[in-house]
């Protein structure tokens, strides 16, 4: 508790690839549909950040109604969708995600008909680790039951785990971290580097309906992200010993292709995949 986790997350906007022209009139399309644009504003053209309050509704969060409209996962298309203290939304409304995040759609049904919305976006969550936030903390003392840790962890279901890439813990920070003045990278310098890697993406995809790694297809893993020996060991290792599902272990490769993006390295090495099996630190936690 404290330590930025929001902070963080509502910066993530700022070192985002700048929206395409095609990727504006997208997002447009669904804002004017929900009356959002004005004859002043008439496009969207900086990517969405929405960030619902957990009393949200399903149809709230995944778009319905008796006269279906696009929910928040829509409004977040081509942008961030920020879940602030994720395990306080009703799980119900977490498996709605499920697939939107899968198919990069969401689909509403009613008995008149049924309506596709589309909803590419990136899912931001945060949570403490237990009730009262300090459960693996190197600085503070979890009060904190076993019995009462799994209840609020089990939450969040594991599929809808499985389905977030980086998985990153923060602890307390303390007082010497809050009151140094060292001078750090700014968001135009690390947005430089994004810009970057997503150029290299958008070159290795270029004439099919992909623009980035993480929209890579089983084939096009294959052929990007070939893995040596090393890579393939330490891989196996993590399969095995952390309990991975195949969705997770496939989503381990293409961050680490994603980072080898931003290393400016053709070939994925040892080190971009140890680096995206470090990512998974809900999986290395609770299966240790």
């Amino acid at each position: 508790p404290g330590s930025g986790k929001s902070m963080l997350s509502k910066r993530l906007p700022s070192i985002l690839p700048d929206m395409t022209w095609e990727e504006s009139l997208e997002v447009s399309q669904i804002y004017s549909v929900m009356g959002m644009l004005t004859p002043s504003n008439p496009l969207v053209t900086r990517r969405p950040f929405r960030s619902p309050h957990h009393t949200v509704s399903n149809a709230g969060l995944a778009g319905g109604g008796s006269n279906p409209r696009p929910g928040e996962i829509s409004l977040a298309h081509k942008g961030v969708l920020f879940l602030d203290e994720m395990p306080e939304y009703q799980r119900h409304t977490l498996e709605s995600l499920r697939q939107p995040l899968e198919d990069k759609k969401v689909t509403v049904s009613r008995v008149q008909r049924t309506v596709d919305y589309p909803a590419n976006f990136m899912l931001v969550a945060s949570m403490n680790p237990c009730p009262c936030g300090n459960y693996g903390s190197k600085t503070a003392e979890c009060k904190c039951t076993a019995r009462e840790i799994r209840n609020y962890l089990g939450k969040i279901s594991g599929p809808l785990l499985d389905r977030i890439d980086l998985q990153i813990e923060v602890d307390n920070i303390t007082y010497g971290e809050l009151t140094d003045r060292t001078s750090l990278e700014t968001s135009k310098d690390v947005k430089a580097r994004a810009d970057k890697a997503r150029e290299i993406q958008r070159a290795r995809f270029q004439g099919t309906n992909v623009s980035c790694n993480a929209q890579m297809t089983n084939a096009m893993i294959k052929k990007y992200c070939q893995l040596s020996d090393g890579c393939e060991k330490l891989l196996k290792r993590a399969f095995e010993k952390l309990n991975l599902s195949a969705r997770a272990t496939t989503r381990i490769i293409k961050v680490a292709r994603t980072i080898a993006d931003l290393d400016g390295q053709k070939d994925i090495s040892e080190k971009h995949i140890a680096e995206a099996i470090q990512y998974r630190s809900y999986d290395r936690k609770y299966h240790d």
